[in-house]
């Protein structure tokens, strides 16, 4: 988000910094909802960004109309994002979205999980990723929310926090986006929580801890930043090792320099 929209973004994360980590979750799944109804009210969050209205006033509409059915805190956070501009009225509910990834995430680093969240994020969006059958469900438009949110429930409850359901489930609203592209968006937003970068490392074999942390080293050097490293083993690559960093993908495989070769040959 740039200007006005941005600015107001920064407003409601600071008054998601500002909820007790221990309603944070709570909080995060009323903020989903709160976008789920505003996404389907044009008409009230027409108004609640309308730039021509008083912040003021626009904060006792969203009061009006939230009051009773969300906790205070998660009305605190609504007000501050409703007392700002935004430069359209989807980036209200964009950035509410976002401010619900936020507060999952407090929650879980208030809990000492933070690390937990990120790497269950990673390694759920692996796994539907290998599965033809739940890619497409996750990802179609036309399965109804709820259908989606039981599917998850069933794959992978249980296995994962309470957290990471509830990103999953709203990654598979899918309002900006394929699931996987909002997962990615989500997953990086967690990784952020501490100005880290999201490294993914494709091996032929699942690396050591002195392993990784040579690789995480290398990597915090070369962006000078704090790194999450993800692996993913792929016994195809057949040795060295393929990472990306965003939109920046080192390939250093095997695989890759034997294909090199051969087209070389070839001509």
């Amino acid at each position: 988000m740039r200007g006005s929209s941005a600015k107001s973004l920064d407003a409601t994360l600071a008054a998601v910094s500002a909820v007790p980590g221990a309603s944070a979750a709570q909080v995060g799944a009323e903020l989903f909802g709160i976008v789920e109804a505003l996404d389907s009210a044009v008409a009230a969050r027409r108004v609640l960004t309308d730039p021509s209205i008083e912040a003021d006033g626009k904060r006792t509409l969203a009061a009006g109309i939230f009051d009773g059915k969300v906790s205070q805190d998660a009305l605190a956070v609504l007000q501050a994002a409703v007392g700002g501009r935004w430069a359209a009225g989807r980036d209200l509910t964009d950035g509410l979205e976002i401010a619900g990834v936020a507060a999952f995430t407090r929650a879980a680093d208030e809990a000492g999980r933070g690390d937990e969240l990120e790497n269950e994020l990673f390694e759920a969006g692996r796994v539907i990723h290998q599965s033809d059958e739940l890619r497409q469900v996750v990802s179609d438009k036309t399965v109804p929310v709820a259908a989606k949110t039981t599917l998850l429930q069933d794959v992978f409850g249980g296995k994962v926090s309470e957290s990471t359901l509830s990103l999953l489930g709203q990654a598979a609203v899918g309002r900006s986006g394929s699931f996987e592209r909002v997962l990615e968006a989500f997953s990086r937003q967690v990784a952020a929580r501490e100005d880290r970068l999201v490294a993914v490392a494709r091996v032929a074999y699942d690396l050591d801890d002195a392993e990784r942390q040579r690789l995480t080293d290398a990597l915090s050097r070369r962006y000078g930043r704090a790194i999450q490293l993800n692996t993913v083993v792929d016994p195809s690559v057949i040795g060295g090792i393929a990472v990306s960093v965003g939109d920046e993908v080192v390939d250093a495989t095997m695989s890759t320099r034997l294909e090199a070769a051969r087209r070389r040959i070839a001509g």
